[in-house]
């Protein structure tokens, strides 16, 4: 099997989760945005996948694109 590789990400007014070139949200929070990644990548893992999910740190700036 593959890799699914998750990454949170500023997206719009909150938080995004990008995967396979595609990026879902907004989230409120960036917890939020991770909560809904351990749910995809729990369901890839069982599919037999490597996962990989990346989030910035708090103290992090925040970039990207923002609505």
């Amino acid at each position: 099997m593959g890799m699914a590789a998750y990454k949170i990400e500023p997206y719009q007014a909150g938080w995004g989760v990008s995967h396979d070139g595609e990026t879902v949200g907004p989230y409120e929070t960036k917890e939020a945005a991770f909560e809904a990644t351990v749910a995809a990548a729990s369901m890839a893992m069982r599919e037999g996948h490597a996962i990989e999910i990346t989030a910035p740190a708090r103290d992090q700036p925040r970039t990207g694109t923002l609505s």
